[in-house]
């Protein structure tokens, strides 16, 4: 059976693929789950423009993706603050979203958690790094200083 999918589907395709697959994984996986429609001329049609207008939006967002980075990069250092043992090691650790709010408070630009992925887990105080995936063709790094919490 001939599909087109309207969804990122892992060992198949990408939003706006047509893929040939059997008629079962189709009509009982597939389609159910609107991770896909049949493919018609019409529907084929139709994602030829969808896809015209995401190739301009690609272009778009790189350029502001760039932009982003720029930002990122003049900020510095960003600061931390976390509750702190006598013995200097952190209660709990620093998250994606500890340093999402840090940039934000620190007068840089909205970003999403599930884009930030930290090195290492960071569990003591000290300088840090995380990394920013903010394109699939580009990356930032963030700098991070922990410091204990008054």
């Amino acid at each position: 059976m001939k599909i087109i999918l309207t969804a990122d589907v892992a060992g198949l395709g990408d939003s706006g693929d047509i893929v040939e697959v059997r008629d079962g994984y189709a009509r009982n996986y597939l389609l159910p789950r609107s991770l896909a429609i049949v493919a018609t001329k019409g529907a084929e049609k139709q994602i030829q423009t969808i896809q015209r207008v995401q190739e301009a939006r690609r272009v778009r967002n790189l350029e502001h993706a760039q932009e982003l980075k720029q930002q990122l990069q003049d900020l510095g250092a960003v600061e931390l603050t976390a509750k702190v043992s006598k013995q200097g090691k952190l209660f709990g650790s620093i998250t994606a979203g500890d340093v999402v709010a840090a940039v934000r408070k620190a007068g840089g630009p909205n970003l999403d958690k599930r884009s930030v992925s930290l090195r290492q887990h960071v569990k003591s105080l000290g300088k840090h790094v995380a990394d920013v995936q903010l394109h699939p063709d580009v990356q930032a790094s963030v700098s991070l200083n922990v410091a204990a919490q008054q």
